[in-house]
């Protein structure tokens, strides 16, 4: 493993960057080969199959010292609730209003977001924002107001993305991209899970559903636990 550390925009949020995570990422790709994918949330715009528990194992032990320090996280046992195969596959023409511009997943402060990359080529990244308005790039229980008013604000204005806008790529009237590290085959991302983002999805990305074709990523939810 290659681990490099980022702080990123104005509020100096940590980004961890690792590469070579897995030693053998193909193995991971035939095990997704071998899933049921389903469409099973409203924001996620593609598929997603539950990947292996030993997954989950694996990066705790290579990782959680690492991610207690860069984090700032109390001394406690980290655990999973969420961790899945995903690819992408919803069209850009097709995309819901939310799912155009970036979001936060949670207020919570101890709260963690991983994405393990398992495609080959330039299917994109993940991509963090600022949000011109507010001046905001995370979002916290006292902000979430704040912010909300803002896009209310925004929604039927001229700059907000309408219907057909497609994927956010880059800097937009409304959003400041602060970061968007490459997405890379057998690189893994984890950031806190209350800073703006989004999947950075070119507009020549092959939007397959074959998981080795497609964008295939393992996305995961790490929490301390109580």
């Amino acid at each position: 493993m290659q681990i490099q550390l980022l702080h990123i925009g104005m509020e100096q949020s940590p980004l961890l960057v690792i590469d070579n995570f897995v030693a053998q990422p193909e193995l991971l790709v035939a095990h997704a080969c071998r899933q049921q994918f389903v469409a099973n949330s409203p924001y996620y715009p593609g598929v997603r199959a539950a990947a292996p528990r030993h997954y989950q194992q694996m990066l705790l032990q290579s990782l959680q010292p690492t991610l207690l320090e860069v984090f700032a996280l109390p001394e406690r046992p980290l655990s999973f609730s969420v961790c899945h195969y995903s690819i992408i596959t919803t069209r850009p023409t097709q995309l819901k209003l939310l799912q155009r511009i970036p979001h936060f997943d949670t207020v919570e402060l101890h709260a963690l977001a991983a994405v393990h990359y398992l495609f080959q080529g330039d299917l994109g990244g993940t991509a963090f924002y600022r949000h011109r308005k507010t001046g905001f790039e995370t979002i916290n229980q006292s902000r979430m107001p704040d912010y909300y008013r803002s896009l209310e604000s925004e929604n039927d204005g001229p700059n907000f993305p309408k219907a057909r806008a497609g994927y956010i790529q880059g800097d937009t009237p409304l959003f400041e991209q602060i970061a968007n590290p490459q997405g890379v085959f057998n690189r893994l991302v984890i950031y806190p899970r209350n800073l703006l983002h989004t999947g950075h999805i070119p507009a020549s990305s092959l939007l397959s559903a074959d998981p080795r074709q497609g964008r295939l990523t393992i996305s995961s939810f790490i929490d301390c636990q109580p």
